[in-house]
């Protein structure tokens, strides 16, 4: 297996030019098109992927640590298909739609301002985490783990108290609604 380190790979069509298949750290990827890739088997450690395209991605047994994504379009990933060993990831500005993050652990991890709309987070681990402006519209949350999330300013979200831990979790006041659904409370 190829190994590159410390490498930036511009404004290339992975969709028309073969990726490697190898092992990359501290690698950054800047303007590419990753969509409908199979990566199953890469390993990635330490990388930024920044305005790229991932969308339908592949990530059977993908290594992903200490991963940020920086306004990537990311439609239709399975993380929960990524190795789990070591999952270490990070969004910001990204849309992160129709994604799955079944039973992964991944705690302390930051979506910032990105759209995470009807992502699956059922089982998933993400204690910790931080959701500062992000949109959640229909997303799944079914025995999740939010244990002191802070989802202040996240928005459209529905999380059951009754199913998913939410003890120390921080929520600003037009989160309650969210919190509040399925007893059929209005709050103004």
């Amino acid at each position: 297996m190829q190994l590159f380190q410390d490498q930036q790979f511009q404004n290339i069509d992975y969709t028309i030019t073969v990726l490697p298949k190898g092992e990359y750290e501290a690698c950054q990827f800047q303007n590419c098109n990753m969509s409908n890739l199979d990566l199953t088997g890469y390993i990635f450690i330490d990388c930024t992927f920044e305005n790229s395209n991932l969308s339908l991605v592949k990530l059977h047994n993908t290594i992903l640590r200490d991963i940020q994504f920086k306004g990537c379009k990311m439609i239709g990933l399975q993380f929960c298909d990524a190795n789990e060993f070591g999952l270490s990831l990070q969004f910001e500005t990204c849309i992160l739609t129709n994604a799955s993050f079944y039973k992964t652990k991944l705690k302390k991890t930051k979506f910032i301002d990105s759209k995470l709309n009807e992502v699956d987070f059922t089982e998933a681990d993400l204690t910790a985490s931080i959701f500062t402006h992000s949109d959640l519209s229909n997303a799944v949350f079914s025995f999740t783990n939010l244990e002191q999330a802070d989802l202040r300013g996240a928005t459209h979200y529905v999380i059951d108290p009754e199913t998913n831990k939410v003890k120390k979790s921080k929520h600003n006041l037009t989160g309650l609604e969210g919190l509040l659904l399925k007893y059929a409370i209005d709050v103004d």
